[in-house]
């Protein structure tokens, strides 16, 4: 058995393949933030449940899983690298590769020269915006799909910011624009902001790919895409575990996963995490830096 387990920026994805590299498991998930905690939960069902305690080949990927396996010693490979892997095996028609994440989005360019685009810092035009934008609609993501669908027109909307793209939905409300309208143009926004943003004038043309969340679970998003591109882009079989299947796929070392689930459990992601030295040392540094301001108080 194989498994290939994707940390994202929001979500956990894992995969368990068979010796075929058929798939045997697979589970997708929020973390919220409990990276450490929900891997070892979801190593720990596995290991029960799938592999009834014997060992298995496992490699670690996602944009928050390096220094999750890096701090428990466990393997881990590039997401990008893992994504081009599961690719090769399971699209090799591919050209373009779009790739939309909680907080991340990527353009993989297969053809005529590979390259690979990603976001910086700011998580505009992913899939933490557009839960911003339905917050601000007050309806989930799933229902400004189905608005999207219903939507006459596109207004102009901002999406390298949340701030700036509120700032251009929240008058549009008041002055009584249709939800599905500005769902439409929410995601023609997050459109324009993967296009203009990542590929950045190169062409965007062949077999276009479409994976992660955002671009599985709304059909009105890769419309968008599709309309824009003058194409129509394929939602793969298993879009959501393409880095966990690339993972998989590169598995090497067969672990201990009740060694693994042992690690995970011990881990503290706040040692990792690089903080202020606190302004007193100890609280008799802190007791004389009040007693000294305090003979300083204006009568």
């Amino acid at each position: 058995m194989v498994i290939g387990l994707d940390v994202g920026s929001t979500t956990i994805k894992c995969v368990v393949l068979d010796e075929d590299n058929r798939i045997v498991f697979s589970q997708y998930e929020r973390h919220l933030s409990q990276i450490a905690s929900q891997s070892a939960r979801l190593l720990e069902h596995i290991r029960t449940n799938v592999l009834h305690g014997q060992s298995a080949k496992l490699m670690i990927s996602g944009s928050a899983g390096m220094g999750m396996a890096d701090r428990c010693s466990l393997p881990f490979i590039q997401e990008v690298y893992a994504t081009r892997i599961a690719a090769r095996k399971l699209t090799p028609q591919a050209d373009v590769i779009i790739e939309l994440g909680g907080e991340d989005a990527k353009i993989l360019f297969l053809s005529h020269g590979m390259e690979v685009r990603m976001n910086g810092s700011c998580a505009g035009g992913t899939g933490a915006f557009i839960d911003q934008m339905a917050s601000l609609l007050q309806i989930s993501a799933d229902e400004m799909d189905r608005e999207a669908a219903r939507a006459e027109k596109v207004y102009t909307v901002a999406s390298r910011c949340g701030v700036f793209a509120k700032s251009d939905i929240q008058p549009l409300l008041n002055q009584g624009a249709r939800k599905s309208d500005i769902a439409a143009s929410i995601f023609q926004a997050v459109v324009n902001q993967t296009i203009a943003g990542l590929a950045q004038g190169r062409a965007i043309k062949g077999n276009i790919v479409y994976l992660g969340g955002p671009l599985t679970f709304m059909s009105q998003l890769r419309s968008a895409f599709d309309e824009t591109l003058h194409t129509t882009g394929i939602c793969p079989e298993n879009s959501l575990f393409y880095v966990a299947l690339g993972a998989a796929f590169c598995a090497t070392s067969t672990i201990d996963i009740a060694e693994a689930v042992d690690h995970l459990r011990k881990h503290k992601i706040e040692d990792s995490v690089v903080s202020m030295a606190p302004l007193s040392e100890h609280v008799a540094a802190y007791q004389a830096f009040t007693e000294r301001h305090e003979r300083a108080r204006v009568p």
